[in-house]
């Protein structure tokens, strides 16, 4: 082995460690194929990967350091970021995603239609009525932790959120909620 074919199996090896990031993974694709010719279907046939596997990774390498510093440390998953790639402002919608906990199909729909769903978020800030306003303090104060109502007037629907602030607190919860429920 000359120092060329030495240094390109040692990537390979490394690559095939199964803690590398995302980053990590798609910066070794790309040093393959920039320094030793390699193309997406030899990568693929080598490393038994999709060539759209390694195609994805290294479009990942296009987003800002920002989403790839998120990538890095686990904050953003792969999904996420490659909905993210053709995004106008990818930053921003990482700090989305990260801040309000999307899915990775969550994600994707925020990334193609984000003026959409920034008017759709903007609903929640409607003023609430009197009635659930109180409604919402009476069980807060019964449970002894933040509830809030959101009522669909319209579909005469809505959710109710319960918000703990530890373990003990959800198994309050679960035990509030399965202590009404009848016995199979």
């Amino acid at each position: 082995l000359n120092d060329t074919e030495a240094i390109e199996i040692a990537i390979i090896e490394n690559i095939q460690r199964a803690d590398l990031n995302p980053v990590e993974e798609a910066l070794a694709y790309r040093q393959l194929m920039d320094k030793f010719g390699h193309t997406q279907e030899k990568l693929a046939e080598s490393l038994s990967k999709s060539r759209s596997h390694i195609a994805n990774l290294i479009r990942l390498l296009n987003l800002p350091e920002e989403v790839l510093g998120y990538l890095r440390n686990g904050k953003l998953s792969a999904g996420h970021a490659r909905a993210l790639v053709p995004a106008e402002d990818p930053a921003l919608l990482a700090r989305q995603i990260i801040s309000k906990g999307l899915s990775v199909r969550e994600a994707e729909s925020l990334a193609k239609n984000p003026i959409k769903k920034a008017k759709s978020t903007n609903k929640i800030n409607v003023e609430k009525d009197a009635d659930t306003k109180a409604l919402e303090q009476d069980l807060s104060l019964n449970i002894g932790m933040k509830v809030t109502v959101d009522h669909n007037v319209k579909a005469s629907n809505g959710t109710v959120t319960l918000t703990y602030n530890n373990l003990d607190q959800l198994d309050e919860i679960c035990r509030i909620l399965t202590s009404s429920m009848p016995r199979a």
